[in-house]
């Protein structure tokens, strides 16, 4: 599997209900370095563990779409905004975030990640312009 099928792998995936995402998608060694609204935070494989198990219990579903998708030797950039039902209201659907990642694979796993985000604001309509694909 080449670099790019490996990211849309995870992508495509139920994270939101699969508890297996850590161990399927990424290396034992892997970081996730994130800078967000909420500051930086470096994540491993431990803590992403925890932070996928705390999504399961906020959200029914998440899925992902691409703005960009490129690929260069063992990297992938991912241009995406995160979409989710939280477990709340399961007949509405909400942005959660853009996203910007770069991911280094390794052993068919995912490695290092580079990754900036911010909210998603349904109501500024240029912004959610520039994540639509046309």
């Amino acid at each position: 599997m080449n670099a790019i099928d490996v990211v849309k792998a995870y992508y495509a995936s139920d994270v939101a209900n699969d508890a297996e995402v850590v161990s399927k998608f990424f290396h034992k060694d892997c970081e996730l370095h994130w800078s967000g609204s909420q500051g930086f935070k470096l994540h491993t494989y431990e803590t992403l563990e925890t932070y996928y198990a705390q999504t399961r219990n906020a959200y029914d579903n998440l899925r992902t779409e691409f703005t960009h998708l490129m690929q260069s030797e063992n990297s992938v950039v991912a241009r995406h905004t995160i979409y989710g039902t939280p477990i709340e209201d399961t007949n509405k659907e909400i942005a959660l975030g853009h996203f910007c990642t770069i991911w280094e694979v390794k052993e068919n796993k995912l490695y290092r990640g580079y990754e900036i985000s911010q909210q998603a604001d349904e109501s500024d309509t240029q912004c959610m312009a520039s994540y639509t694909l046309k």
